[in-house]
């Protein structure tokens, strides 16, 4: 069952990835004048400049957003996001 989970969790977070290269040519958490990563305080607990000036395939970061918003959806029975861009419109950072 917990190797489900986990193929389930992998979908959704490939899919939201696949999707986000619909509407966004760089992350939408990446502040282009100050090149900081917004989702890095969420995740690891710190500011910090994004590495990938702004690239988000294969971004470790925000791969684990992704995941810990999933879990989060999941353990609260939420219907979870269909489109990257229902993640970005939220009005919370879980």
């Amino acid at each position: 069952m917990k190797i489900r989970e986990e193929d389930a969790e992998r979908r959704w977070v490939a899919l939201m990835m696949k999707t986000a290269k619909k509407y966004h040519k760089l992350c939408p958490y990446f502040d282009k004048k100050t090149a900081q990563c917004l989702l890095m305080v969420t995740v690891e607990g710190k500011v910090g400049k994004c590495d990938r000036d702004g690239r988000y395939d294969g971004c470790p970061i925000l791969l684990k957003f992704l995941e810990k918003l999933y879990r989060y959806h999941v353990e609260r029975g939420k219907v979870l996001p269909r489109d990257f861009q229902d993640v970005v419109n939220q009005a919370f950072i879980a």
